[in-house]
């Protein structure tokens, strides 16, 4: 299996750390995405048209989408993670998606020069945050610390990376703590691994504390 892949990209990390929490080997191709443009050449466009990373080859099997690439590892190597209700999954996949137009497009805005309507961008993250927010309070009060239950799904780790480097883009995550508390269970998970700018559970301030 083959992970092309850009170390500060937030959709390639998802699929690396979901491949580490389930103690899967993946060979990891670095491909040049700033400011080279290496995705734009023609050995990558031969793999994927869209001209996006990452990209997943897995035998014959081409994957261009990561939540396509988390949904294949999970069904390979630990069902458990496609979650009890794939429908609420799926729902949570396609939020992690808006995550990535928002809280990702600022980050790719400010740390890379990208064009973007940088207010807009940071508005809709924050109305994401506020859901979030909102459905892990929730959750929390019925004694569950993740999106769907209280096991962490594919779900949690579509949605982790854009949420965990929101300051790069711009957004305080200080007035949300469940998402905080939501981020430090998913680095507590065994087989955590690290980005450039998301770091391991050591290195983090205290816990904010528990509503009661």
């Amino acid at each position: 299996m083959i992970l092309y892949d850009y170390v500060l990209s937030a959709s390639c990390y998802k699929v690396r750390l979901m491949a580490a929490l389930l103690g899967v080997r993946i060979e990891v191709r670095a491909v040049n995405f700033h400011p080279a443009r290496d995705h734009k050449s023609a050995e990558m466009l031969a793999l994927n048209p869209q001209g996006t990373l990452p990209v997943l080859v897995d035998g014959d099997l081409v994957l261009t989408q990561s939540a396509d690439m988390l949904r294949h590892l999970a069904r390979l190597h630990a069902p458990q993670w496609l979650g009890e209700d794939p429908r609420q999954t799926d729902r949570w996949l396609d939020f992690a998606a808006g995550l990535n137009a928002s809280l990702g497009m600022a980050r790719l805005h400010d740390v890379l020069g990208f064009d973007a309507d940088i207010d807009q961008v940071r508005r809709d993250g924050i109305t994401r945050l506020r859901i979030m927010e909102e459905v892990l309070t929730e959750q929390r009060f019925e004694g569950m610390g993740f999106l769907t239950h209280g096991a962490p799904t594919i779900a949690d780790i579509a949605c982790f990376p854009n949420v965990a480097l929101a300051p790069d883009g711009g957004v305080s995550l200080d007035p949300y703590p469940s998402v905080r508390l939501w981020m430090r269970a998913i680095r507590s998970l065994p087989g955590f691994i690290e980005m450039p700018g998301i770091h391991r559970l050591h290195e983090m301030a205290p816990a904010p504390e528990r509503a009661r």
